[in-house]
């Protein structure tokens, strides 16, 4: 334990940085950074759907206050959690936009439009309770998930949603004129500046505010130019939450219960490399029956979120990165982004001002937090054999494959069915299910060829894991595990 003087209040801060309450302010300030690096993919989800369904735009409005109600349940119930659910360490929910092609495929066979969306909530809360009830099974599965899968998995992901970070710089949409002007790249360029420099000058608690105040400094730059539409928050109501069952009881069909459990699956086999990774991060041994809680709460997430008129939700990527960013591991301050969402979605006005900020600011932002992500990717890697051929080749192609949709977007174009298609599109997706499939088929199935053996680390339990930046790589120190440690990308000095 240590005592820490914030401006003159003193509290003691515990040994273990995830179990850390800081003070109200504090703790405030951090949970909003965390709903600003959240916000944009939370909301667009709600909008795929909406127009996919052909729903008006009143009804647009509801489905997106109802995701960020449920968004911030379900980060409550990981960060918090309740007996047996919960893996209560620092996780953000949002929506998840894999289940967008599978959801709108079955609204529109259920009639589209506010016809569809009953059936679209029976089947999400149908596949919700499946994956609680099978969360166990998955749990006996953490051994398919060495250092050499989870570390792809998470390197995958950072690597492959720096084409949302290029989009948003650009100002969201690639349709329009004006997208990847310069005055779309200046004002991400102020944001990655001023994140860049608070990471070079700032001491403190400033410091872990970087990415926040360079969001505010991109914003301010941005309605200072008249490039940021304040219009919105006026027009939004003070409180805006939707009944349950608002579009009529749920239907449950069984073709569309079934196409939105293959969906969970799948959801559920990338979160686990997801809460891996923030095992890593905080210093934190994920094991079998971390992973049962972790999707239990998953599934009793999506469950609520059915009942709430929402949608399937996941673990966040840009938050693990903000995680390693700043260097903030508190599952308390991630409960306060909780709750921050559940504002979001009673008081549409607060939800306008936080939606007004341009999307070349949140790229700016997304750059940094996006390629962190693929760092601690690399990290996890580094505790696995690469010396084998075996396990070169089973990154590479993972890498490779989970590449392809980024680099060819036409490359689905042609599967027979809606949902391989939302496969073939993701390349997060992809690239976890052939790293998982090529560790099942190098280092499980068969007689193992001659060759160089395996260490424990590359196909055996997870290890116990040092929080990341734990060893400066500027003092010439190495890693405990014997790799060279991540460089310290934290703000905290």
């Amino acid at each position: 334990m240590l005592t820490t003087d914030t401006g003159g209040t003193t509290y003691t801060k515990p040994s273990d940085p995830v179990e850390e309450v800081p003070p109200l302010w504090r703790l405030g300030l951090l949970g909003l950074q965390h709903v600003l690096a959240f916000y944009a993919g939370a909301v667009v989800m709600p909008l795929l759907v909406a127009q996919g369904i052909g729903l008006p735009p009143d009804e647009v409005a509801r489905l997106v206050n109802s995701s960020l109600l449920a968004c911030g349940v379900a980060t409550l119930l990981q960060a918090v959690g309740l007996p047996g659910i919960g893996i209560r360490l620092p996780v953000v929910q949002g929506m998840s936009t894999a289940a967008v092609p599978s959801l709108v495929s079955v609204g529109l066979a259920a009639g589209g439009a506010t016809a569809g969306l009953p059936t679209i909530f029976g089947a999400v809360i149908a596949a919700g309770l499946a994956l609680f009830l099978v969360a166990p099974v998955f749990s006996r599965l953490v051994r398919f998930f060495p250092p050499l899968v989870t570390g792809t998995i998470v390197a995958v992901v950072g690597i492959t949603l720096m084409t949302v970070a290029a989009r948003q710089v650009g100002g969201g949409d690639p349709s329009s004129p004006t997208f990847g002007t310069l005055g779309h790249l200046g004002l991400a360029g102020v944001t990655l500046a001023v994140i860049l420099l608070l990471t070079k000058v700032a001491r403190g608690f400033v410091a872990t505010l970087a990415v926040l105040l360079g969001l505010a400094a991109g914003t301010t730059v941005a309605a200072a130019t008249g490039k940021a539409d304040f219009s919105g928050i006026g027009e939004a109501g003070w409180f805006g939450m939707t009944a349950p069952f608002h579009y009529g009881a749920p239907r449950f069909d069984l073709l569309a219960v079934l196409a939105v459990v293959l969906v969970m699956v799948i959801i559920a086999v990338e979160s686990i490399g997801q809460f891996f990774a923030i095992g890593e991060i905080t210093g934190r041994e994920v094991e079998g029956p971390d992973i049962t809680r972790a999707l239990r709460a998953d599934g009793l997430a999506t469950m609520l979120g059915g009942l709430l008129n929402s949608f399937p939700t996941t673990v966040y990527s840009q938050n693990i990165g903000l995680l390693q960013l700043t260097r903030v591991r508190s599952r308390w301050i991630v409960a306060g982004s909780g709750v921050i969402m559940l504002v979001l979605g009673l008081v549409p006005k607060v939800g306008a001002v936080v939606s007004a900020m341009p999307a070349p600011v949140l790229g700016g932002a997304t750059i940094v937090l996006f390629s962190t992500i693929a760092v601690v990717g690399m990290h996890i890697l580094g505790q696995a054999d690469l010396t084998d051929s075996r396990n070169t080749i089973l990154v590479a192609t993972s890498l490779g494959i989970g590449f392809l949709p980024t680099a060819f977007p036409q490359f689905a174009e042609h599967m027979p069915t809606r949902q391989l298609q939302a496969l073939f599109e993701s390349g997060i997706m992809l690239g976890t299910l052939t790293a998982v499939v090529l560790n099942l088929f190098f280092h499980h199935l068969g007689r193992r060829r001659p060759g160089p053996a395996t260490p424990p680390a590359a196909t055996g339990p997870v290890h116990t894991p040092a929080p990341l930046g734990a060893n400066d790589p500027a003092s010439g120190e190495k890693a405990t595990d014997g790799t060279l440690a991540v460089t310290d990308f934290g703000f905290s000095r």
